[in-house]
């Protein structure tokens, strides 16, 4: 691996930390895991899945603390 990929690499790992602890979905760690676990299963749009996020997040009343 050469300097330039070991960069972009570091930079994708950290684009990823970020997204998780601001609570930004990841759509392509979803089609992974849905692909290798779920095969049969229907696969959601890029739109689709982050509608499903958001609702997800924000139908938890008590679960934030503002």
């Amino acid at each position: 691996m050469n300097w330039s990929s070991s960069i972009l690499a570091r930079i994708a790992r950290a684009t990823r930390t970020l997204n998780r602890i601001i609570g930004a979905p990841d759509y392509d760690t979803y089609l992974s895991h849905a692909r290798t676990c779920h095969p049969d299963a229907a696969l959601m749009t890029r739109d689709e899945f982050v509608r499903q996020r958001l609702e997800d997040r924000y139908s938890r009343p008590g679960a934030r603390c503002c």
